[in-house]
């Protein structure tokens, strides 16, 4: 038997992995399970204590999300004819009347045009940064691809003021475009060099034949290089989204009303009395929703580009 054979794990090992998987999940899981109960609790549910696992679920919180309310006098809602649809009857029962639709759907909104545009435009510029990196010989290349990388470890709070100040002066505050044009510039980086990990295993040989069988330079990269390349296209997408979905920091510092994304927007729902628990809960689940049904269609693809992404072989 040679020395560098593989030994079977023994049960004992198998079981201790698989209690420490578990409980891992577990704590990984426990906030998002909490926060999507708590989209289904009553405001005095949200906040009793001790806090309640077993509750009478409502959809109240979701209701006050998508809808502005307010109280009349005593005379005036008595006055009232009966609720005709359910969240009519929701809100009734706390003694307000729907006054108008609410902005989280504009924000929303804002967040999937500003979102996904930062990726797709990161991922076409990444991809042809990658390929000239990977394909030809650019000068200073080690150089460059550095700089590239070390934009993605400066916090953002050490040019924000510098961000703030040049948009201000190019009109760019509060815009679509300039929130796109920030994001972008900020996961380039990260597309950049995984991408380029991704071209680097593509063998140069296959290109070499769609050249000599009569393909362009630009036609062997669109029909040769982007199919092999996919899977990290797409792992890299998922890691762009994430970034342009979430981003807090400039959000709050750029925007204030017609390209404000919901991360800052969520936060600032206030119902009556105090904070509304149950809608910032609802608004942090529909929040969710997007990235996780992007990242589950592209799920096959996301192991590979962690585990291959960087990597030159």
């Amino acid at each position: 038997m040679s020395a560098w054979s593989v030994t079977e794990p023994s049960k004992l090992s198998k079981w201790a992995a698989g209690l420490l998987v578990t409980f891992y999940t577990i704590v990984t899981l426990l906030p998002l399970v909490w926060i999507i109960s708590t989209g289904f609790k009553s405001g005095p549910d949200s906040i009793s204590y001790p806090p309640k696992v077993l509750f009478e679920p409502s959809l109240e919180g979701y209701v006050n999300l998508f809808t502005t309310r307010t109280r009349l006098g005593a005379e005036e809602f008595a006055a009232l004819p009966p609720p005709e649809t359910w969240y009519d009857r929701i809100v009734r029962g706390s003694g307000m009347v729907i006054a108008g639709p609410s902005r989280f759907g504009e924000r929303f909104l804002n967040s999937v045009i500003i979102g996904f545009s930062s990726t797709a435009l990161s991922i076409f510029l990444g991809t042809l940064a990658a390929y000239a990196f990977s394909r030809f010989k650019v000068p200073l290349k080690d150089d460059l691809l550095f700089f590239i990388l070390s934009t993605r470890m400066m916090p953002p709070i050490a040019v924000a003021i510098p961000i703030y100040l040049m948009y201000r002066e190019l009109g760019l505050s509060d815009t679509h475009l300039g929130m796109i044009l920030l994001y972008t510039a900020v996961n380039i980086s990260l597309a950049v060099w995984l991408l380029k990990g991704f071209i680097d295993e593509i063998p140069r040989e296959y290109e070499e034949a769609a050249l000599i069988d009569g393909y362009t330079r630009f036609q062997a990269f669109r029909k040769v290089v982007l199919p092999q390349a996919a899977t990290g296209i797409a792992s890299t997408a998922i890691f762009c989204l994430i970034f342009a979905w979430n981003e807090y920091a400039f959000a709050v510092l750029l925007t204030s009303g017609n390209a404000q994304t919901a991360p800052p927007f969520i936060p600032t729902i206030i119902g009556v009395g105090g904070q509304d628990w149950p809608a910032v809960a609802a608004g942090a689940t529909v929040f969710l929703l997007p990235v996780m049904v992007f990242t589950i269609l592209l799920r096959k693809h996301l192991l590979r580009g962690i585990t291959f992404g960087a990597v030159r072989k």
